[in-house]
């Protein structure tokens, strides 16, 4: 009840770990970025760091996984679906440690 549920289809790059991969969906789609940002010294970040907490082959498709990824609701504007999408869809689909990478399943809590 207390984090939006995701669940990503993810094809790493060749020399990938699947781990790896879906830690870098998590970290992108919530708290990474690309430079370092003034705001970073003011609060900890770990608080609202996505988690990649599960990791699981796709049955019959050679290197693809479902990568379960839960995000704490704290992490986004109270109600705003256009921020939530924003952060969880937005730039992650070009992170270069990816073939590819499809959103398959989003639970969002009532609380949202």
């Amino acid at each position: 009840d207390h984090d939006i549920l995701a669940a990503f289809r993810v094809t790493p790059q060749p020399g990938v770990p699947p781990e790896e991969a879906g830690a870098a969906v998590a970290a992108e789609s919530s708290t990474g970025t690309w430079t370092t940002v003034w705001t970073d010294g003011l609060t900890s970040l770990d608080r609202y760091k996505g988690r990649c907490y599960h990791i699981e082959p796709v049955p019959g498709e050679e290197s693809q996984f479902i990568a379960y990824v839960a995000y704490p609701l704290d992490l986004f504007e109270e109600g705003s679906v256009t921020n939530m999408f924003t952060s969880i869809v937005g730039n992650v689909f070009g992170f270069k440690a990816l073939r590819a990478l499809r959103l398959e399943d989003l639970r969002i809590p009532p609380a949202y």
